[in-house]
């Protein structure tokens, strides 16, 4: 069998360094019988299928799957032999549905154990910010909650109580388009996906969705806590509770300590937030004052306010202007674009989870998690190889093999002919596997 990606080698290496398959085993051991039900999905090969997604750009469980069983440098990475039949869509997406979603926060709670363990969480400084993306549900299916009628029938409906003859389809749909609307999450909902809310999504579509809450360490980009909501939660709902989640995780990594034998995480844990003007309100203001943290949030700009009644709410608003409009809060806000949002390009676009192709809010919080616990090993990969994908390794193997020729232009120009220290082929492999850590006879599959 050849080679393989370095790349995914490397990844099994830092994996195994961290015991992760006999962890996943631990983990989730009440899952699994001994003897009874269908061949299983062991754990450790679960959790590495779900993180192919990430890696692959993938955004299905079924793309995954054929993707594994076309690929050899995938079946080495998931210890498949190449007699053995690899897992189809079916088995993953029922493993998925098996293992509870505590039991995927144990396994993201294992990478952030390992990072803080390399240095690359502080936990002093936590970015906040969100995003929607679309559920896998239509807006054309939603039903009444009180009645349990379509949209086309509450519309035939409404054109009949106004004397309106409208019998065919588009008739109805051009007095829809008339009449003044909203579609709110009160009266409807999704027949297939009860936990999906309609909202506005970023660009601009009204669809069903969910949100994705991710605390961000400022220092490094690590996701040190990740939360899920349905689509029309508001930021201002929802803020608090993420603080918390990433709170409680920073305190479990202030006893990790790095092999040089330093504490890394800052020993008081969260001590500031960082966030945009959406989740500016007096409320969450109040709410980080209580919990003792900094807050450092966007103001939009309201005018002139009214404070009778409300000295604490007032205090809290005026220290956060006060903190925002300094040096230290000016260089945090710009550095939101490079720590927050480059992650969730990583994980959503790049990342291959622009939308959902799972329902349910558990569902898509497993999602969630293992796209995060991947966007993390990344980071790490990143901070130890240069590369934190494989297409960005094979990028970088391009770029000293196009060096390396470049050198031996040069040579040829400057002396007339190549010498026989620059002819040898394979001193110039060994030399761009030295400068890039692959190796030319790497499978080149998917890059």
């Amino acid at each position: 069998m050849a080679p393989g990606h370095p790349f995914y080698k490397r990844l099994n290496e830092v994996l195994d360094s961290a015991k992760f398959d006999p962890f996943c085993e631990a983990s989730c051991a009440s899952f699994y019988h001994q003897k009874l039900g269908r061949p299983s999905l062991p754990p450790g090969q679960y959790f590495r299928i779900m993180m192919i997604g990430f890696f692959e750009g993938l955004d299905s469980e079924r793309g995954i799957a054929w993707r594994v069983a076309d690929s050899l440098t995938l079946r080495q990475f998931l210890s498949i032999g190449l007699d053995e039949k690899t897992p189809d869509h079916v088995t993953i997406s029922r493993t998925r549905r098996l293992i509870d979603s505590e039991t995927h926060q144990q396994i993201f709670s294992l990478v952030t154990r390992l990072l803080a363990q390399n240095g690359l969480i502080k936990g002093k400084t936590i970015g906040v910010d969100s995003t929607t993306l679309e559920a896998n549900a239509a807006m054309k299916s939603i039903v009444r909650r009180d009645t349990g009628e379509s949209y086309m029938a509450y519309l035939k409906r409404l054109a009949e109580a106004e004397g309106i003859e409208a019998k065919d389809a588009p008739a109805l749909l051009r007095m829809d388009r008339k009449r003044k609307k909203k579609s709110s999450n009160e009266d409807w909902q999704s027949p297939v996906d009860g936990d999906a809310e309609i909202t506005k999504l970023k660009d601009g579509r009204t669809a069903l969705a969910y949100k994705a809450e991710n605390a961000v360490d400022m220092e490094t980009g690590a996701i040190v806590a990740v939360t899920t909501h349905s689509g029309a939660a508001g930021d201002t709902t929802t803020v608090i509770e993420t603080v918390i989640e990433a709170g409680l995780a920073v305190a479990d990594l202030i006893a990790e300590k790095t092999p040089e034998g330093k504490y890394e995480v800052h020993p008081e844990g969260v001590q500031e937030v960082v966030a945009d003007k959406g989740y500016h309100s007096n409320d969450v203001l109040v709410g980080m004052a209580e919990l003792e943290v900094r807050s450092y949030i966007a103001e939009p700009d309201r005018g002139a306010r009214n404070w009778e009644g409300k000295q604490a709410e007032k205090a809290a608003v005026y220290n956060n202007r006060r903190r925002i409009k300094g040096d230290r809060g000016k260089r945090m806000q710009r550095q939101r674009g490079e720590r927050i949002e480059r992650n969730f390009a990583h994980q959503f676009d790049t990342g291959g989870m622009d939308r959902l192709w799972v329902r349910g809010l558990a569902n898509v919080h497993k999602k969630f998690l293992i796209q995060a616990a991947a966007c993390n090993l990344a980071l790490l990969l990143r901070s130890r190889y240069g590369s934190g994908k494989p297409r960005a390794t094979h990028d970088r193997a391009a770029e000293t093999f196009l060096m390396i020729w470049a050198v031996m232009k040069t040579a040829e120009d400057l002396f007339g002919a190549p010498s026989a220290f620059f002819r040898s082929l394979s001193f110039v492999f060994r030399l761009a596997e030295a400068f890039s850590g692959v190796s030319p006879s790497a499978e080149n599959e998917g890059v």
